[in-house]
């Protein structure tokens, strides 16, 4: 198992400086539609916690922690923002054509796992791989 613990600027160069370095960790994952899945949920809740949690604040930080193995990834991304409700979120998804909103979509759908925390502005993600092989 590797993990990685960092804390960022809410800027989109360190989502894509932390995005190639976990790339390079990628590789000990089987298929590509696993590395795929993994990238893009990470990718995903960054961009979120920066583009929506810190409001492109450069002077905000986001915390991240990470742990990949074979068979899972575990993600931890928390922003310094106000959060968001969760609960009602997403719940009707993007009204077309909207340049954005389907961040939750795209976490349901690849996640095997999601949690946020009261405040909304913690994401905790599990990602199984191979499910459909263990079945």
């Amino acid at each position: 198992m590797t993990e990685i613990c960092r804390t960022l600027p809410a800027t989109v160069e360190a989502v894509e400086a932390l995005s190639v370095e976990f790339r390079a960790l990628c590789g000990c994952l089987a298929s590509e539609s696993d590395r795929f899945a993994a990238e893009l949920l990470l990718r995903e809740v960054l961009m979120n916690a920066v583009v929506h949690g810190s409001r492109g604040d450069a002077t905000k930080q986001v915390r991240c922690e990470l742990c990949i193995s074979p068979d899972e990834l575990r993600i931890a991304v928390e922003d310094e923002g106000d959060g968001f409700d969760w609960q009602a979120a997403g719940q009707g998804g993007p009204q077309e054509p909207a340049p954005s909103g389907r961040g939750l979509e795209i976490l349901r759908k690849y996640a095997t796992r999601i949690w946020f925390n009261d405040k909304g502005n913690e994401t905790r993600i599990v990602k199984r791989f191979n499910e459909a092989e263990k079945r």
